[in-house]
Order: C-alpha cells, then structure tokens, then sequence
C-alpha cells in the first residue's frame, strides 16, 4: 500500500474519532444550553478526564434546573466524587419542593450519605416525611411476633403494636433509626405490662399501653417523630407466676431431701461410732476376762487358793449355767 494512503487513512480515522468526540461533548453542551442550565466545554472535558458521568451530571442539572432548583455543576460532580447518588438527592428536593418542606441541597447530600449501605435513600427520608410509614414491633424479621410481658399477678400478656412514624429531616443525620424506635417502644410495653395489676386491666384497655408509651417521649434523639402507636393484637400467655411458685417449691424440696440426707449421713456416722465403742468396751471386757486365769495361777502358785477352793468355783459355774438352760429353753433369751 501506498504510504501516502496510508497517512491519508490513519489522518481520516483520527478526524472520525476526533468528529465523534467531539459531537458527544457538542450534544450534551447543547442540551445543557437549550434547557437554560449551560455547561461550559471545558467543564464537560474536565469531567470527561476525571472520569466522571458528565452526561449523568448534566442531565442531572438540568433536571434540577427546570423543577426550579438553582444547582451549579461543581456541585452536582462533589456530591458524584463523594459517593453519593446525585439523582436521588435532586428527586428528594423535588418531592420536598412539591410538598412545601425545606430542604437544601446540602442537608440533601448529608442524608444522602448517611444512608449509603443502609438500603436507605434520601429520596424515601422525603418521601416518608409526607406520606409517614408504619414500622410492626417487633420487627417479623427478627424471629418474633409479639412482645411478652408479665403483669404483677404473674400472668403473661403478650402484645404486637404498629407504630406510625414520619420522618424528621433535620434529626435524620446522626438520628436514631428504626430499630432504636422498636427497641425503645418494645421496652416500654413491657414496662407498661409490668407495672399492670393484673393482666385483666391490660386487657380491659389495650389502649392504656399507647397512651403510656407515647407520654414517655420515645421519638427524642431519633430521626422520627412518633405520631401513633397502635395495639394490633394483645393476647393472655403462660402463668409465669405459677410457673415460678412452682420451681421454687421443687428447689425447697431439693434443699430439704439434701438437707436430711445430712442428718441421714451424720446418724450413721454416729451409729458406726457407737459400735466401734461398744466393740471397744468388749475388747476391754475380754482383756480382764483373760486376767482371771491368771491370777488364779498365781493363787495357787501363791497357796492363797487350794484345789477345794476351785472345785467349789467350778460347781458353783455349772449350777449357774444349768440353771440358766432351765429358765431359758433352746437358748431364748
């Protein structure tokens, strides 16, 4: 090939290549201007070469633009750079503006931000700030469905409780969320049940438990205002205070059986040792017993005791013992 042509093709593909850039950055600069929210060229290059959306950050702005929100393209690309989802920060001002509620755009970004990775967006904060939600407590997703409580009579009531909430958007940074609403609403059912008489009165007035929760105060600090907390079921549970009475009386009796085993074990005790003394004393008996032989010996080894002597003693011995056969028959005694 001829490397005139050569030059002449690469020279051509470059101008194509340079025409299309070019006509890219011409037809976002366009719409930009024809929608009255103009961008400069150089603007649109420097996000091009900081790798930045400069048609999502345009349109954006030109979004902002025509809903009457007076946004500059720095920015939008801050907000973009930051992390943040720049559409859902100018849909949230919008829905704001509409619904008469103040909201900027940096409060916006803020909200934005702190709800990145929570599977929350600034746009629902808005969203539920005019239209509040209602959150279930205990939440279905945590493995419960009711909350339990014990009233004095020792009856456990159990209760689930819907809570309407509308979101407070100048709390909603560094505010606490739904599960803390849950958490402080849950805790003061409880209380509420606890503090109840008998599990009739909670009964009688399921109301009384809103009432008393909602004087508590429990939206402080949190991102919510609470405007209602409604008792959707309220049902009797286990007799926790039998239950217990129960356990308790089964421990007495474990004390009281070990206790008697002791005294069981300390009896034996002195029982053996009364044996092991009285075997003691035999012993003693069959020592002087066998002193009797000797010192007849030494009688008659002395003449203190003649032969007449002794065989008067054994005769004396054999009356004794025939004496004892016949008033004790087949040796009975």
């Amino acid at each position: 090939m001829n490397p005139i042509i050569l030059v002449y093709l690469i020279l051509v593909v470059i101008a194509v290549v340079f025409a299309a850039i070019v006509f890219s950055f011409f037809n976002v600069w366009l719409r930009a201007w024809l929608a009255g929210a103009w961008v400069g060229p150089l603007n649109l290059v420097a996000m091009k070469l900081r790798g930045v959306p400069y048609s999502v950050m345009v349109d954006t702005r030109i979004k902002a633009t025509k809903a009457g929100i007076q946004l500059s393209i720095d920015e939008v690309e801050a907000q973009y750079l930051a992390g943040g989802n720049v559409i859902d920060c100018v849909h949230a001002l919008i829905a704001a503006q509409k619904a008469g509620i103040t909201l900027d755009w940096q409060r916006a970004c803020a909200i934005d931000l702190a709800t990145k990775g929570s599977g929350k967006s600034v746009e629902e904060a808005v969203r539920t700030s005019v239209d509040p939600k209602v959150i279930d407590c205990p939440n279905p997703a945590s493995g419960r469905t009711t909350i339990d409580g014990v009233a004095k009579d020792g009856i456990q009531v159990k209760v689930k409780a819907r809570v309407t909430v509308r979101t407070h958007l100048d709390r909603f940074v560094g505010g606490a969320k739904e599960e803390t609403i849950i958490a402080r609403v849950g805790e003061g059912i409880v209380s509420t049940i606890g503090s109840s008489e008998s599990y009739k009165h909670v009964l009688e007035s399921p109301d009384s438990i809103s009432k008393t929760v909602l004087a508590r105060g429990l939206d402080v600090g949190s991102a919510f205002e609470i405007l209602s907390i409604d008792i959707a079921d309220v049902d009797v549970g286990e007799n926790v205070g039998a239950k217990l009475q129960e356990a308790q009386a089964e421990a007495n009796k474990s004390i009281a059986q070990a206790q008697a085993e002791i005294r069981r074990a300390a009896a034996v005790a002195v029982e053996q040792e009364m044996k092991a003394r009285v075997q003691e004393m035999q012993a003693k008996v069959v020592e002087a017993q066998a002193q009797v032989p000797l010192a007849m010996a030494e009688a008659f080894r002395s003449g203190r005791l003649g032969i007449m002597d002794y065989y008067k003693m054994e005769n004396i011995q054999a009356d004794t013992a025939m004496r004892s056969s016949i008033a004790h028959p087949e040796g009975k005694k």
